[in-house]
């Protein structure tokens, strides 16, 4: 009777909510027909996703800069007011699709419209609700931090005149790998959270995991060719550093799959296999630390012997290439190139039926064994 009364008392806020927005009008800052589908797709029905009306909100995002302000004036609406972890949830994944349509004009965001860092449900005892809460939280984090990476990605990408520095590669490596472990504290602690919409939610997530991890090793494999013989010995320190963070980052993913998998997350059961980076190479960035303060060494010696006698021709240590082509596969890792952030309209196709498909896109990979779907049509 209780879930009933929640269910129907859902329902009325919902309608009451579609009821006053019937009286508005279409301003710079309103948009009646996006504020009904955000409701909808937005709604307190704990047991469906109103994909229909999430996918409108996509189209509208994608068709006009104009758009923005109406969506995130009818977002920051909803989640500011609500109380309830059903609305909470839907209205992360509805942000979740709209930052993964990749239109330039997100820049604008920077930061998500509204705050769900302290989130906590009215509707429900603490003893039930504190583990949707800590999902939400963490959700929101790293949304939040997604946002701001990608409005500076863009940001970027407009100024960029030339390729990226080792520094500037290394610095967005770390951002990845910062994302990344924001992305494995989303995951439902509680035994009372294996529902329908948890389980959605969960789906976006293990493919943002894909993503996010697919482009960390493919930027890696991109600086590891730029660490040549003569590399500075902070750019090689730094290089080594990410290499073994996304290493130990391998290993909490294969942890977090397994708990995916007990749990039922269904895009947890196909993982593609995964290219790990060979021992050999990491042993190749340590050798070249070791080359840089060998030839530091050598210098300071040479400049000692210099105040007493002639020049002394000082032979310069050498170094191995890093990349390799003995990349080894492994079924039970994983690790996959993907395409760099970018806006894009062009049709794809997939071996899917997309209206089985939750709420958010991510890039195909460039190269795999699995084929990891759009999941925005139109």
């Amino acid at each position: 009777m209780m879930k009933l009364w929640k269910r129907a008392s859902g329902a009325l806020k919902d309608r009451k909510s579609l009821f006053s927005i019937s009286f508005s009008h279409k301003t710079s800052f309103r948009n009646p027909d996006l504020d009904s589908a955000i409701i909808h797709a937005t709604s307190h029905d704990d047991l469906s996703v109103d994909y229909h009306n999430a996918h409108r909100v996509y189209k509208w995002v994608r068709s006009s800069p104009a758009n923005l302000k109406p969506l995130v004036h009818a977002l920051s609406s909803r989640v500011n007011r609500t109380r309830s972890w059903i609305v909470a949830v839907k209205a992360l994944m509805l942000v979740h699709g709209v930052l993964c349509c990749k239109v330039t004009s997100l820049q604008e965001i920077r930061r998500l419209p509204f705050d769900l860092s302290d989130f906590s449900d009215g509707h429900s005892r603490p003893s039930k609700s504190w583990g949707f809460n800590a999902f939400i939280r963490a959700y929101f984090s790293f949304l939040d931090q997604y946002a701001f990476f990608f409005s500076e990605q863009i940001r970027g990408c407009g100024k960029k005149t030339q390729e990226d520095s080792v520094d500037q590669e290394l610095e967005r490596i770390q951002k990845l790998q910062s994302l990344l472990h924001m992305l494995l504290q989303i995951r439902p602690m509680a035994e009372n959270m294996k529902k329908t919409l948890i389980l959605e939610a969960m789906d976006c997530v293990v493919l943002e995991i894909f993503d996010v991890y697919g482009r960390i090793c493919s930027a890696i494999a991109k600086l590891l060719i730029k660490i040549q013989p003569g590399a500075e010995k902070a750019e090689a320190v730094m290089a080594l550093k990410v290499v073994k963070k996304a290493t130990s980052q391998g290993g909490d993913l294969a942890l977090y799959f397994e708990f995916c998998k007990e749990f039922g997350v269904s895009n947890a059961h196909d993982i593609p296999k995964f290219v790990r980076i060979p021992e050999e190479d990491i042993e190749a960035i340590e050798k070249a630390i070791n080359g840089v303060e060998e030839k530091e060494e050598t210098k300071d010696e040479q400049e000692e012997v210099e105040e007493e006698k002639s020049i002394i021709l000082v032979e310069r240590p050498e170094f191995k290439t890093i990349i390799t082509d003995k990349w080894e596969v492994f079924e039970d890792d994983l690790c996959f190139t993907c395409k760099d952030i970018k806006e894009t309209d062009q049709h794809r196709e997939y071996n899917v039926d997309p209206s089985l498909l939750p709420l958010i896109v991510i890039d195909e990979p460039v190269y795999f064994t699995h084929t990891l779907p759009d999941l925005i049509t139109f």
